[in-house]
């Protein structure tokens, strides 16, 4: 399990490009390296006694943890000046009293699977090239599979419903692979 010590906690807000997605950065890391949790409901939070209280409140519609942040995902029928204090604050005391954030269990760790050359460059151009900017606005992509020529990927944190992810993914990220290379990747396509 993972657990925050008690210490000071220091929140700033970032928004991202999805209007109803607000992301937390903290000031210390919440989750393992290359590590990321989605909780696109209540229902899914077993492992996260963060997550399951977060949902807790009725205007939360999905919890996201990576790295240093945590991004919540209202829902529409509330603006973010009336629920943003309140959820940092919460957040904020949650941290500072050492509460568990996540149990991290063997099914969560990543499998050694045999990977060709082709899958490691791209899971290379998506770490290095791709993941940091998709973070940066409160989200994550992790890849699924490699098949004929099509790059299966999965968005979620802010991007999940947002109405830019669709531009993002064909018109940055599908451009990108296409041009770093040619030939292999034809396409790229999201998930869910």
């Amino acid at each position: 399990m993972l657990q925050a010590a008690p210490k000071n906690v220091h929140i700033y807000l970032e928004s991202n490009p999805n209007p109803n997605s607000l992301k937390f950065v903290v000031n210390e890391m919440l989750v393992p390296e290359a590590m990321s949790f989605d909780f696109p409901d209540a229902e899914s939070t077993d492992i996260s006694p963060l997550a399951k209280e977060l949902f807790s409140f009725p205007f939360v519609d999905r919890v996201f943890f990576a790295s240093n942040f945590i991004t919540v995902t209202k829902k529409e029928d509330v603006e973010w000046l009336e629920i943003q204090g309140t959820l940092k604050e919460y957040i904020k005391k949650y941290l500072e009293a050492g509460k568990f954030i996540i149990e991290v269990g063997e099914e969560q760790s990543a499998s050694a699977e045999e990977e060709t050359e082709t899958v490691k460059k791209i899971k290379t151009i998506l770490d290095e090239y791709i993941r940091p900017a998709v973070e940066q606005d409160g989200g994550a992509i992790t890849y699924h599979s490699f098949t004929d020529g099509i790059v299966k990927v999965r968005l979620q944190g802010s991007c999940s419903g947002c109405p830019s992810s669709m531009v993002t993914l064909k018109a940055g990220i599908e451009n990108l692979f296409t041009r770093m290379m040619p030939g292999e990747v034809k396409a790229v396509e999201a998930l869910g």
